[in-house]
């Protein structure tokens, strides 16, 4: 069997895998993920020791040979898939990640970036299987895309193509943490949703009462998923916070339509667990917004499959691809 290992990393946690060809996931590894202040050298002796550990299982348990290392993370990584530029859950700055581990691992090593790891995965293997143009958007606590055309990753002449959470939709508006103001993902991502909620609940809204009382009073502890729940609960507000960001959704993904046109959106990332309550609107809006609408193909927008893995999946799958030449 051919495997390779993945490694995803995101803001709390690092997790690897063993990854088959056909996308399984055979053996898993999990660590938390340092503080952005660690140094890079201790990162590196972190993610060594996940790849040792899955290096151990498959010998162990004869599973078959790794064939390479593919890491996804958070942040700019280069075009040359070796550095990475700027990682804001970590302290690497410029960070030649690739050739500091090939120095201490065994196998080819590819860095990439978590969004295109989560695209590759879900057109490999997930949602969009065998789409020619496609666009991913992953909504977590901000919102971060990928571009994939007749299979291969659209990097961008520096690598951090896919940053569409940083697009102006509100000239002048809300401040974002990039330093500008009005980016889309301060209306359509994690973070919107639960500030939006939040805002309802400090204004002691009786439209909140529901939400205020499973939180006993404590706004610090509203999450993102809470409000999915109650809204998958019958909590109407809830229902209606989820509805309007799905409308600013499908308001970018009309002008990514504009700037790409794919044959398909795939939305992935913690929110996309709303499913239809989020997804319904944001297509309605795509809809109305969409440039030329009527008159043109409409491109289809998915619900991501693969839920938490997709980034280890993709990134194992990728630097596979990537040894035997076939690559993205």
């Amino acid at each position: 069997m051919s495997l390779a290992i993945g490694i995803d990393i995101g803001g709390t946690k690092v997790a690897g895998g063993l990854v088959d060809e056909e996308g399984n996931v055979i053996a898993r590894a999990r660590r938390d993920t340092p503080h952005r202040s660690t140094k890079a050298a201790v990162v590196e002796d972190l993610l060594v020791s996940v790849v040792d550990e899955l290096d151990a299982v498959a010998e162990r348990d004869s599973l078959g040979d790794v064939s390479a290392v593919g890491i996804g993370a958070a942040g700019f990584v280069g075009a040359d898939r070796s550095t990475v530029v700027f990682a804001p859950h970590l302290s690497w700055r410029n960070e030649p990640l690739r050739e500091n581990l090939r120095a201490r691992c065994t196998h080819p090593v590819f860095v990439d970036n978590d969004a295109n790891t989560a695209c590759w995965a879900e057109w490999r293997f997930g949602a969009v299987r065998g789409e020619s143009h496609l666009v991913m958007v992953n909504l977590g606590t901000g919102i971060g895309g990928a571009v994939l055309f007749d299979g291969e990753i659209q990097r961008g002449r520096y690598g951090i193509a896919g940053e569409f959470g940083h697009m102006q939709v509100v000239p002048g508006g809300l401040r974002c943490e990039c330093g500008n103001r009005g980016c889309w993902e301060q209306y359509a991502s994690g973070n919107a949703l639960v500030r939006e909620a939040r805002s309802l609940l400090a204004a002691e809204s009786p439209m909140a009462h529901d939400i205020a009382d499973t939180l006993g009073g404590d706004l610090t502890k509203l999450t993102g998923p809470m409000i999915t729940e109650a809204a998958s609960a019958g909590d109407a507000t809830a229902a209606e916070l989820l509805a309007e960001i799905g409308t600013w959704l499908g308001t970018g993904l009309a002008n990514l339509a504009s700037a790409f046109d794919p044959s398909a959106f795939v939305i992935g990332g913690g929110v996309s667990a709303a499913g239809d309550m989020l997804l319904g609107p944001a297509r309605e809006a795509f809809r109305k917004q969409l440039p030329g609408r009527g008159y043109r193909p409409e491109a289809r927008i998915a619900q991501a499959q693969l839920g938490n893995e997709a980034g280890l999946v993709g990134a194992a799958d990728l630097a596979r691809s990537a040894v035997k030449g076939n690559v993205a």
